[in-house]
């Protein structure tokens, strides 16, 4: 009894072990082309991670000690590359209407956005009643999203 136990926890063992192997091979692998492109665009980076959603595919990498993020569709072009930054590192134009219009906000989310060599950024702000998040538009904000808190 002891011995039939043993192989089956020993079966069981094996088809898990190969299981995770194959969903972490799926999770992992990414269209041979996105793969070209990436290291075609970004020859000196560190990848970190890949995760592919239904239209593109997320790389995040490490390249001169910045963390970024590459975006692209599954032809292997590039749609847009983000990184998260600082108050601090924004344009002053666009740093001081946040100082001014949004002092009882705290900053959650802010990063750059770059696509076909035109930057935008987002910033997400909260306040205990509201979530908002605005989008550059030139040297101007304007709300991409806002959501009431419950």
């Amino acid at each position: 009894m002891k011995r039939s136990f043993n192989q089956i926890a020993l079966t069981a063992a094996l088809l898990l072990t190969l299981g995770v192997t194959t969903t972490f091979a799926a999770n992992t692998t990414d269209n041979g082309g996105v793969n070209a492109s990436f290291r075609k665009d970004f020859k000196q980076a560190e990848l970190i991670s890949t995760d592919a959603g239904k239209d593109y595919t997320k790389i995040t990498f490490k390249m001169n000690g910045i963390y970024l993020a590459a975006f692209y569709n599954d032809n292997g072009e590039l749609l847009a590359v983000t990184h998260n930054i600082t108050s601090g590192e924004l344009p002053i134009n666009l740093l001081l209407p946040i100082k001014r219009d949004y002092a009882d906000y705290w900053i959650s989310d802010l990063f750059e956005f770059d696509s076909n060599g035109t930057t935008s950024y987002y910033i997400t702000l909260e306040n205990a009643n509201t979530k908002l998040t605005l989008r550059s538009v030139g040297s101007e904000w304007e709300t991409y999203n806002k959501t009431t808190k419950n």
